[in-house]
């Protein structure tokens, strides 16, 4: 089965989500913990959570995917920044909890001039601090473009990020490869898949890749722009995306759609998707 869903609001609640999702054929979803570009929240509807845990088990649901805000920042020159995000993050993974096994993704930084080295080790020490052993998320680092002082725009970057925490904190983390990043970074995702596959299972390993973020792209490859486009729109092509869900290596995991859709675009590419799915 194709695990496929796309990002949708979160406003309504996990039951509207998980509506919706099911409406267009998808069977996971992607959501902000809170507003994108701020820092409100609304409180947990725990009878909304429970039901939705039903619903999900009910629809083989695989694993939904918590995206935090964009403006959060752990490796600010910022101390209050830096201080801010450890908050909500922190939030954001105990109302989690509500919906066991989820994983949380999230931007690793921008380092702002300090330097890579400086960043990741706010980040390290962050992820030290809020991620606890007992609980059931799975932490995601996502894969960047690289464009100006962002942190994880190479695999290497996103390894050094694990090898910095503490042992129990690594255990908690994985990496969501974003289709779109990758490619603005300069992997050849459209040519040689397999060769960034053996590099991100040499660099990182392949046990840690939980999810795809499944998008096309505005730029060409190596751009380091970050500009995502609509499925056989962009410069990657649908071809290139279908030889990503039907990898043997990829094809079991969720693959969400951060393309820029309403509803019934992004029904449309799911069914694209399925269409072309062999498994």
């Amino acid at each position: 089965m194709l695990n496929i869903g796309c990002h949708l609001s979160s406003s309504d609640g996990y039951m509207a989500m998980a509506r919706a999702a099911v409406s267009i054929g998808a069977n996971t979803f992607q959501f902000f913990t809170r507003n994108p570009r701020g820092a409100a929240a609304k409180p947990i509807n725990k009878a909304d959570a429970a039901e939705f845990c039903v619903f999900a088990a009910e629809h083989n649901f695989a694993p939904i995917v918590a995206h935090a805000p964009y403006t959060m920042n752990l490796c600010s020159a910022d101390a209050h920044i830096r201080a801010f995000t450890r908050d909500t993050m922190a939030d954001d993974l105990a109302r989690l909890e509500y919906t066991p096994g989820a994983y949380y993704n999230f931007h690793p930084g921008n380092h702002v001039g300090q330097g890579k080295d400086a960043g990741i080790a706010y980040i390290a020490e962050a992820l030290d601090s809020i991620v606890k052993p007992e609980q059931t998320s799975t932490v995601l680092l996502e894969t960047m473009a690289g464009k100006g002082s962002e942190i994880g725009g190479t695999f290497a970057e996103l390894r050094e990020i694990i090898d910095s925490v503490s042992p129990e904190t690594a255990k908690k983390l994985g990496v969501c490869l974003d289709t779109c990043h990758i490619s603005d970074a300069g992997y050849d995702v459209i040519g040689s898949l397999d060769d960034v596959l053996e590099e991100f299972d040499r660099v990182i390993g392949l046990d840690r890749l939980k999810a795809v973020h499944l998008n096309d792209s505005k730029n060409i490859p190596g751009a380091r722009k970050d500009r995502h486009e609509k499925v056989g729109e962009g410069h990657i092509g649908a071809e290139a995306l279908a030889r990503v869900i039907n990898h043997p290596l990829l094809h079991s995991l969720p693959f969400i759609l951060e393309t820029p859709n309403e509803l019934d675009g992004y029904a449309k590419e799911i069914e694209l998707m399925r269409s072309l799915y062999i498994w």
